[in-house]
């Protein structure tokens, strides 16, 4: 039996739609009235109602489990104090309920923010659920990927999409050198495939990137020439000033619309190396420059 949490999300519905494929026994974890459950409706699964942030729901949730594949979590929220309650406390309540069915492998999906050198609450949640992952005993791997896309879904992905075709001219953090990999999420799926079943993964930690680097600013230009406004300016605006913009907004404004995490998010690197996933796992990630056209347009 394996488990699956956030199942229903852009890369966790990928992956059950291939495990039901592959005949594989399953128990994916939805959030009560989950907007997205059809999208596991017609696969081999026991669908399970509960919220990963609340222990009595995730009583008993990895009985007879063998193999743990932990999704759920919030990458952005008006409210900072989720990223805590789902990221940090939802992990320790199915580490806890692994710990007790003896499962055989945890494998945790966790994020490239976690390299940052100037962390966001959200990457501080993600470093934190690492940490208790590694701290609790179980066989485990822990999987970072990048800005994940897809045909489908994708919350980051979307958002930003929508974030450059919303103006006139793009007003842009910095001077957009900061270096990415996205990632194809049937490539991230592959990966996390050839995870099941394999001992020598155990103890260890896995970049999922892309297999191309390129600065934040050519990726949006790829991305606007997709969404066919290659010919849309951008209008790059000091990182300071951004700052101080977030931090007046923040005093002023409930939910602003740049937060720090924005900012950081556009200007520090995600340039993690696939290379040890590639040798281990036969891992072996698209160039997003070639694949990202196959996605559009887009079918949300």
């Amino acid at each position: 039996m394996i488990l699956v949490t956030g199942g229903t999300g852009a890369m966790g519905s990928v992956l059950v739609r291939e495990l039901s494929k592959l005949g594989k026994r399953m128990r994916v974890v939805c959030m009560p009235h989950d907007p997205f459950v059809s999208r596991v409706k017609d696969c081999a699964a026991d669908l399970k109602y509960a919220d990963v942030s609340k222990p009595l729901d995730c009583a008993g949730i990895c009985d007879g489990v063998k193999t743990v594949y932990h999704l759920a979590a919030i990458i952005i929220s008006r409210d900072e104090s989720a990223f805590q309650r789902i990221n940090v406390e939802g992990t320790r309540n199915i580490v806890e309920q692994a710990v007790k069915a003896k499962v055989d492998h945890f494998i945790y999906v966790s994020s490239a923010s976690v390299v940052y050198p100037d962390p966001t609450p959200y990457s501080r949640s993600k470093r934190a659920a690492e940490d208790i992952v590694v701290k609790s005993g179980l066989p485990h791997t822990i999987i970072r990927p990048t800005l994940v896309y897809g045909e489908k879904g994708g919350q980051e992905f979307d958002m930003y999409l929508h974030y450059l075709g919303k103006f006139p001219a793009v007003p842009f953090i910095g001077n957009g050198g900061s270096l990415k990999r996205p990632v194809y999420v049937e490539d991230v799926t592959k990966g996390l495939l050839a995870l099941s079943d394999n001992r020598a993964v155990l103890g260890k930690t896995y970049n999922f990137s892309g297999a191309e680097a390129l600065s934040i600013r050519d990726f949006s230009r790829l991305c606007l020439k997709c969404m066919g406004m290659d010919r849309k300016p951008m209008v790059f605006v000091p990182v300071w000033l951004c700052v101080f913009i977030a931090w007046v907004m923040g005093l002023v404004m409930k939910d602003p619309p740049l937060k720090w995490q924005v900012i950081a998010g556009i200007t520090q690197d995600a340039n993690l190396d696939p290379s040890e996933a590639m040798k281990d796992l036969g891992y072996a990630p698209r160039r997003v420059s070639e694949w990202l056209p196959k996605v559009f347009p887009r079918n949300k």
